[in-house]
């Protein structure tokens, strides 16, 4: 029996359910029965009647599945599969801007640790941040936005609001600078450029679209362009051909591709479903406060 049939006939008696990002490696994608960015993915984990979820994707998204499954078991199969930038903001830091900024409301990305999420006032994805901001947040409104300084800025662009930028960043997207795009056109002068809000500003000022991961699939789809410059991490362009497989999709920069997202293969997934590990694990107060933030989140999305 190969690997791909010994990880269906486990998931089928253990009665899991495998979420996948859309950054995994192409392998890892083709087993999924769920794929998508963090936030739809943790959704479908708490629609699901599995009894277990296999995240593949970096901690703080196996952490919201969880957040949103408390009864389920999540496993992530390498527990070192993090994030840089989640890892940027710790709640005691957090604590501390809010004792600065007494006034203002707190407004956290869920690219983040679920203790950030726990002394949160409201989570945000790069897909509604614009959207959330402007039902939850008046104009006199100050808002701390953590952790990301790039999509902070790209919303504070978007909407007339009062914002204290925390400066953290994802070091993927950082990456990705205005000369990549520039080369990628002149070789492609009729692909339109889409890029994750995540990028610079001055990447995302060249682009035609700045989208989450889920926009970019809904603007492949019906945007006429035959050809697509994609600015996120380059794991994107095979969920993006399989989506849209008649039009052709080149990555900014080959050179973006994250290290945590591609420590999960098949491997650590057939070793995750044999002996569950790693479970992701949350203390219950922390799971109902980072909850809270979550649910308002959903509820003005």
């Amino acid at each position: 029996m190969n690997i791909i049939d010994k990880i269906k006939r486990l998931k089928k008696e253990k009665n899991a359910v495998i979420l996948v990002h859309n950054y995994q490696n192409p392998e890892v994608q083709d087993i999924a029965d769920f794929m998508g960015d963090s936030l739809g993915l943790s959704r479908k984990a708490a629609a699901t009647d599995a009894d277990i979820i296999i995240f593949c994707g970096v901690y703080f998204m196996a952490e919201t599945a969880k957040i949103l499954s408390p009864q389920k078991k999540v496993i992530i199969p390498d527990r070192q599969a993090g994030c840089p930038m989640a890892d940027m903001i710790t709640a005691k830091q957090l604590l501390e801007l809010k004792k600065k900024y007494p006034q203002a409301k707190v407004l956290t990305y869920v690219n983040s640790p679920a203790e950030v999420k726990a002394e949160s006032d409201l989570c945000c994805t790069s897909a509604n941040s614009v959207r959330v901001v402007k039902k939850a947040f008046g104009p006199d409104e100050e808002i701390i936005f953590v952790p990301d300084q790039f999509l902070a800025q790209y919303t504070a662009s978007q909407v007339n609001r009062k914002f204290i930028i925390w400066q953290g960043y994802c070091p993927t997207h950082a990456k990705i600078m205005p000369q990549d795009l520039k080369r990628q056109k002149e070789a492609h002068p009729d692909a339109k450029i889409m890029v994750h809000p995540e990028c610079r500003p001055e990447t995302i000022a060249l682009a035609d679209q700045a989208l989450s991961t889920s926009g970019m699939i809904k603007f492949a789809k019906e945007t006429t362009a035959k050809e697509i410059i994609v600015g996120t991490e380059p794991g994107m362009v095979y969920p993006l051909k399989k989506a849209v497989p008649d039009k052709t999709f080149y990555p900014a920069s080959t050179a973006t591709s994250c290290p945590d997202m591609k420590k999960i293969n098949l491997e650590k997934l057939l070793l995750a479903l044999e002996d569950l590990s790693y479970e992701v694990k949350i203390e219950e107060k922390i799971i109902s406060k980072a909850q809270a933030s979550i649910q308002k989140m959903l509820d003005l999305s």
